[in-house]
């Protein structure tokens, strides 16, 4: 075992999407009781491991890097040894890890860790107990930590593991007005709003707004460009609505890219539906307004934003308002609050260091085929897992290919994942236009 004050802390990070590569990297390094991190990344093979383009938009680097199915990951955590693994994966995806390692029978497991990329409006109890049986469940506020407790507490389980943190991608200068400079960026989501009409009715009251304000500069920031995907499925990318949409575009709208800390840099106004771009901007005390055009309701997630004073419509915005966030509301979701940043990983890494020097005992998730004998074995199944955790036949990880072997199999892997995108993007659409005549 490594002097967690002089020695490289080992981690493992296993991720699904581009967005959940950036948490759990960052989240690795936050919580890790060392300064030296020794990282490695591994990619889930799926509809969206993340391209080369979207790696390098993140901006977050590991060791070294490959992508893997859930069986190869177990494997190389099995010949590891990883003193820390970060599971950075939707639930289910996060209960088959949990079963999976727990199968290994390792003497001497690393710490699970695992969380959520950013606010939680969905599928609360759903996802916290596919998450449960990780040695510590990340709690992005102080808010989400008593919600987190009240769901394991209310179906007998170990709350324990509940640690509140933050999002580790919050931080940056605060924000500073600058003379001459006036911008207004869109933070767009992939599923939110889903519907054509509600994410064209958004694109022109943007262009609108930008139409309106002449010198203003009017920012669409965009997660993916279209044959990409993300956290979420985008079957309407807004970049194709754009093109489509009549009168063209004014000068002073732009598409943009790249990573949302450094678009945060030139902001002025942030306006979204319910983006967690939100809270990076509340964090860095940027003007930021959550939009009630649409109404406020789960499936939108503004409603998560209830008593927050930033909920408001384009009507006012194009008016000049500006909402003003209550303090009261920040300080329970962890963002702009008093004191260090730094310290609001205090507890987490306390937490993972006594598990270090302690040995973590087996894990033990609150589904187990005798409590959910109708829906884990499910959840294994997808993931190519036994009941008991252990690889279902003819799932086993096979050596690593090589040389033009590998070249071949990427390339075909790459085309296989065009191809869904283009279903999902073009031809899903079209076939649900054609049942509505």
């Amino acid at each position: 075992m490594p002097t967690r004050t002089s020695e490289a802390v080992r981690v493992a990070v296993l991720a699904d999407s581009d967005t959940r590569w950036k948490w759990g990297a960052l989240t690795a390094h936050r919580i890790a009781p060392s300064t030296s991190v020794e990282l490695s990344g591994f990619l889930l093979r799926g509809r969206a491991t993340p391209t080369a383009r979207q790696l390098a938009e993140v901006g977050v680097h590991a060791d070294a890097m490959r992508e893997v199915t859930g069986n190869e990951f177990l494997r190389a955590v099995e010949d590891g040894p990883y003193d820390i693994v970060v599971l950075a994966l939707v639930g289910g995806g996060v209960q088959a890890m949990l079963h999976g390692l727990a199968a290994l029978g390792l003497p001497r497991r690393p710490v699970v860790v695992t969380g959520y990329v950013g606010v939680v409006y969905e599928k609360l109890a759903d996802g916290l107990l596919l998450r449960h049986g990780a040695d510590v469940v990340l709690a992005n506020s102080r808010h989400d930590a008593d919600r987190f407790r009240a769901v394991y507490e209310g179906v007998g389980a170990d709350a324990s593991a509940v640690t509140e943190a933050a999002l580790p991608f919050l931080g940056g200068a605060p924000y500073q007005p600058e003379e001459g400079r006036d911008t207004v960026v869109f933070a767009a989501q992939p599923s939110v709003p889903e519907s054509r009409a509600d994410r064209t009715y958004l694109l022109r009251r943007l262009v609108e707004h930008a139409r309106l304000h002449p010198r203003r500069e009017v920012l669409l920031k965009l997660r993916s460009k279209p044959g990409e995907h993300t956290t979420h499925l985008e079957e309407l990318p807004y970049q194709r609505l754009a093109d489509r949409l009549p009168g063209g575009l004014p000068p002073n709208f732009r598409l943009v890219y790249g990573n949302m800390g450094e678009v945060l840099d030139r902001t002025d106004l942030l306006v979204t539906v319910s983006s967690t771009a939100a809270l990076e901007s509340l964090h860095r005390r940027i003007p930021t307004a959550v939009l009630s055009d649409l109404g406020v309701r789960e499936v939108l997630g503004n409603h998560h934003f209830l008593g927050s004073g930033l909920l408001t419509s384009w009507d006012r915005l194009d008016a000049g308002h500006r909402p003003v966030p209550d303090a009261e509301w920040l300080a329970r979701q962890g963002v702009a609050a008093e004191g260090s940043y730094e310290s609001a990983f205090d507890e987490a890494r306390a937490r993972v260091a006594k598990l270090l020097a302690d040995r973590p005992g087996p894990i033990a998730p609150y589904y187990t085929p005798s409590t959910a004998p109708g829906y884990l074995p499910n959840i294994l199944a997808r993931h190519h897992l036994a009941p008991d955790g252990t690889a279902l036949p003819g799932a086993a990880p096979k050596a690593e290919a090589t040389g033009l072997r590998r070249v071949v199999r990427d390339a075909v892997r790459e085309a296989a994942r065009g191809a869904y995108r283009h279903g999902v993007q073009r031809v899903a659409p079209m076939i649900r236009r054609m049942g509505d005549l």
